[in-house]
């Protein structure tokens, strides 16, 4: 068959214009799409032979590679932003390898690197006449200080007992051009470093600190100030510098002017910058690009004076608020304990917006419903979270009395929803975030349940929306039983939405039998077990509606007396009451933090007074965030201060574990989680209580739980009250003395009517370097991706103990590649490490609801949980989320299961880091609230 007989060719793509192109010559040129073309039909020909030209099958393969690399460089590329030589190379390497052509990709990195060391010596070398030079922001050509250079690799790599100072200048080396801009030049140890990142975690640590240095130039210049050659300067330039940062701050309106009115020596000589060395690379660049305070994209505050301004922020109305300052500083510099993403944005601001996660209920009326969408954009605008309740509205079909006409349903008004989540993204900052919560009963809740699907009516889909069912125990009750559900439109139902508990299942069954007598217009009977496994297969197949209980969530609610949860938030870890009539609208509130369990444990276990401590200080400071917060709508300022809920949750729990030796697989570490648990409880009630007495109880502390001191360690017997025999099956234990706890709340009263929720700490998980939340080790080895770019991230904890065992080595890092990061299938890791540092997919999630039980015992809110599947199947699914309603659970989050296709392998390691490892592909796709794979970051 001739050429012209073959099947058409697709077209190449159209060169783009306007994307300049930096050659390693320093010269710019217009982007080309024909040369990527052609560089790999060279390729093919250097593989396959020159017959390979006249093929159309290479001629096809090259033009779907193009277009590949293509579609990934335009992703960042624009007027503005040039792309490098080396980037495009890079993504040749990358799109060859992803195709398969691993010969033809080998190929080509042999004769890059070729070509690399080359330039390298060349470059070196102090007699050539091409030793690169950079271009300053005037235009002149000044040669590159290599002295320098040298001098903050090492100080980068000093402490560091795993990091290659050598290797990393080698990788800048071969970034070097001549005619490069400083910025470039910036990055390039920056981007050496990173790429080490799998050889040794320790260069984490040098990305963070070769950034660092770029900061302070960046920080000290915005302010007029002359930089500190190196870190060690920087100790006592921070009195000056921290008196600059805060003037111009003001100056930009950025700052509250009542920061400056502190005693700015006092604070100043708290700051510890040395805990600047403590950031990881994801940390700093996740810092860098979305917290720190900028004018025009240039940083003017370091990471201390952001930790600091945060502390003084939350100080502004204390008696001592230097003394204050200084004590929430230490705990939120040193990792001890964190506040949520929107405290930290916008802390000692001029517009302190604060909390983290709002709630609200739809009403049954169009000015009612387009309000609470209009209060959705104009709480997401500053940052928050929100969960909203749609119950209320009537279902498809429902009479409508003013136009005598039919009702649509709920779903097309959770689309408007949905778009005005997308159209006011918190300011740039970050995606807004809703989540859709229906009751199991809703005759809509059919359709609700394919929201998320990628087929059928659009106009009937929210593919950005979060939704999650409220499920009664009256309906997992007809499911055990086999039994008929009757599905029922709120207008003719009421008055189920405000019921719970054994009263919701009386006044149920009455609707039920006025159905049947014909006495209800708007109503379906289906079999519970069918709905049932419908929810469960669009769980899996799209990842929503998540599974979330009412009863548990109300019976154990403290503030019963002051109305019922009708939803949970946007991440499923927040249960307080919201109301929807006119008179008395609440929008739920509330204020979050983490401890971090990985600073409060040894290899013995528990630091107890640590501890202590740091759950004190911690709820002082979520108590403070009440009254300085920024409230964009009324009806939150009147729920919060009424009412004043906190959220004090944890994260770095597997790391904690990972401390102690303890596998999460195990009953140690379900008892871990108990123990841990308690503590926090026992502390945090107590500091709420101590608060109390000096600050005064919440307004409605009288008729609380709290009151009648039920503890939530008591309501447990609340809910089992409730629940037939099999119904609840949860331990009981406890270790403290609740007794002389439950008398202090009875005569002190309570300073906050909830002060505990575990939320998914996605972001600041990755600032402080730890595992997020109650998460299990995702992968040992793996890219993670968010809105700061690609970042490798190995195990360090299994890093050290395989290279004490001397199996760390290149062998071992292709392995964890090949096995998508996990060790179960590589034969030389001893049996002790691979049970230890299991990975999510390798254990059951039964373990997760089994510790996830024990926590809830002493929470009085919920927490977020993911659940992971290796091998879904409908019989599986069903026993886990069965296992959690008779665990107690009040809450689940997102279902979490394996692709059937496996993951690329690619064994490259180039000088962005970007293809040093892969991260393993879900069916589940990630959160609409969140950039961070595989968690939620919406609440922190």
């Amino acid at each position: 068959m001739t050429l012209t007989q073959e099947k058409p060719l697709p077209p190449s793509p159209a060169p783009k214009s306007g994307v300049p192109v930096i050659r390693r010559n320093g010269e710019t040129t217009p982007f080309d799409s024909s040369k990527i073309s052609s560089a790999l039909t060279r390729a093919f020909l250097d593989v396959e032979g020159t017959d390979a030209g006249a093929s159309s099958r290479v001629r096809a393969v090259v033009a779907g590679l193009t277009e590949a690399v293509e579609l990934a460089l335009m992703r960042h590329a624009g007027p503005d932003r040039a792309l490098h030589i080396e980037e495009i190379q890079d993504q040749v390497e990358l799109a060859l390898m992803r195709g398969g052509h691993h010969a033809v990709a080998r190929s080509y990195v042999l004769y890059r690197e070729e070509h690399a060391r080359a330039r390298a010596a060349e470059a070196t070398d102090p007699t050539s006449e091409k030793q690169p030079k950079v271009r300053l922001a005037d235009g002149t050509l000044t040669p590159i200080d290599t002295d320098r250079l040298k001098r903050v690799v090492g100080e980068a790599c000093e402490g560091l007992a795993g990091a290659n100072s050598e290797q990393v200048l080698a990788g800048t080396r071969k970034l070097l051009y001549d005619g490069m801009g400083a910025e470039e030049l910036d990055q390039a140890p920056v981007l050496a470093a990173r790429a080490l990142v799998e050889t040794d975690p320790d260069h984490s640590f040098v990305s963070a600190r070769l950034l660092l240095d770029r900061l302070r130039r960046e920080a000290f210049g915005a302010l007029g100030l002359t930089p500190p050659a190196d870190h060690a300067e920087l100790s006592g330039r921070y009195p000056e510098y921290l008196a600059a940062y805060l003037r111009r701050g003001v100056d930009l309106g950025q700052l509250d002017p009542a920061m400056a009115e502190f005693d700015l020596d006092r604070v100043a000589a708290a700051i510890k910058p040395e805990r600047d060395l403590d950031f990881g690379f994801l940390g700093l660049q996740t810092l860098y690009d979305r917290y720190l305070l900028h004018s025009g994209g240039t940083r003017y505050e370091l990471p201390q004076a952001f930790f600091l301004r945060v502390a003084m922020g939350l100080a502004l109305r204390e008696v001592d608020r230097e003394e204050r300052a200084i004590g929430f500083y230490r705990l939120l510099s040193g990792f001890d304990v964190m506040c949520s993403t929107p405290t930290l944005f916008n802390a000692g601001t001029t517009r302190p917006q604060l909390s983290s996660c709002f709630l609200t209920t739809i009403p049954d009326d169009l000015p009612g419903i387009f309000g609470a969408i209009s209060d959705n954009a104009l709480l997401s605008k500053y940052a928050g979270g929100l969960g909203n309740d749609w119950t209320p509205v009537r279902g498809i079909g429902a009479h409508i009395r003013g136009t005598n006409g039919v009702s649509q349903g709920v779903v097309p008004f959770m689309k408007i929803a949905n778009d005005t989540a997308v159209a006011v993204n918190q300011g740039g900052k970050r995606k807004g975030a809703v989540c859709g919560y229906l009751e199991t009963w809703h005759i809509d809740v059919e359709e609700f349940l394919e929201l998320r699907k990628n087929t059928g009516d659009d106009r009937r889909r929210t593919h950005d929306m979060n939704t999650a069912n409220w499920v009664p125990d009256e309906f997992l009750r007809r499911v055990r039983a086999d039994a008929e559900w009757t599905l029922f439109s709120p207008d003719e139902a009421a008055d189920l939405h405000n019921l719970y508990g054994d009263e919701f299942t009386t006044a149920y069954r009455a609707h039920e039998e006025a159905a049947a007598r014909g006495e209800r217009k708007v109503f379906r009977t289906v079999r519970a077990v069918e709905l049932w496994r419908r929810m469960l297969t669009m769980l899996f197949e799209t990842g929503h509606p998540w599974i979330t209980f009412k009863d548990p969530c109300n019976l154990r609610s403290p503030q019963r007396h002051a109305g019922v949860v009708h939803s949970s938030n946007l991440c499923t870890e927040i249960t307080l009451n919201t109301t929807a009539t006119p008179d008395a609208e609440e929008v739920a509130v509330c204020n979050l933090a983490s401890v971090n369990l990985a600073r409060h444990v040894g290899a013995g276990g528990l630091d107890r007074e640590k501890l202590a401590r740091t759950v004190r200080t911690a709820v002082r400071m979520l108590d403070n965030v009440i009254d300085i917060n920024f409230y964009t709508i009324g009806s939150a300022r009147r729920s919060n201060l009424r009412h004043r809920p906190v959220g004090l949750g944890l994260m770095g729990h597997q790391d904690a574990l990972f401390t102690q030796r303890i596998p999460l697989a195990s009953d140690r570490a379900v008892e871990f989680a108990d123990e841990s648990m308690e503590l926090i409880s026992y502390h945090a009630i107590s500091a709420s209580a101590d608060l109390a007495a000096e600050r005064g109880r919440y307004a409605t502390f009288a008729g609380s739980l709290w009151s009648q001191g039920v503890l939530p360690i008591d309501s447990v017997e609340l809910l089992a009250a409730t629940r037939a025999e099999g119904e609840l099956e949860l331990d009981r234990t406890t270790r403290l003395d609740w007794a002389a706890l439950r008398e202090k709340v009875r005569s002190q009263g309570m300073r906050n009517s909830n002060v505990m929720a575990i939320a998914p700490t996605a972001t600041i998980a990755n600032i402080t370097g730890v595992n997020p939340s109650i998460e299990p080790l995702y992968r040992n080895l793996y890219v993670k991706a968010n809105m700061s770019g690609d970042f490798t991230v190995v195990n360090p904890y299994l890093v050290r103990d395989l290279a004490e065992r001397g199996l760390w080595d290149p062998v071992m890092v292709g392995d964890l590649k090949y096995f998508d990061g996990a060790l179960g299938q590589i034969e030389r890791v001893p049996a002790e490490l691979k049970e230890l540092y299991a990975t999510a997919f390798e254990i059951d999630s039964r373990w997760l609801i089994e510790a996830a039980a024990r926590r809830q015992k002493w929470l009085d809110q919920a927490q977020s949980l993911n659940l992971y599947i290796a091998r879904p199947s409908g019989r599986e699914l069903d026993a886990l989320y069965q296992l959690a309603w008779v665990r107690g659970l009040k809450t689940t989050y997102y279902l979490r299961s394996q692709a059937a296709t496996k993951v690329e392998k690619s064994t490259l390691v180039t000088t962005d880091g970007r293809l040093n490892a892969v991260a393993p592909v879900t069916v589940t796709p990630a959160p609409a609230c969140a950039i961070d794979d595989p968690e939620c970051e919406a609440c922190q």
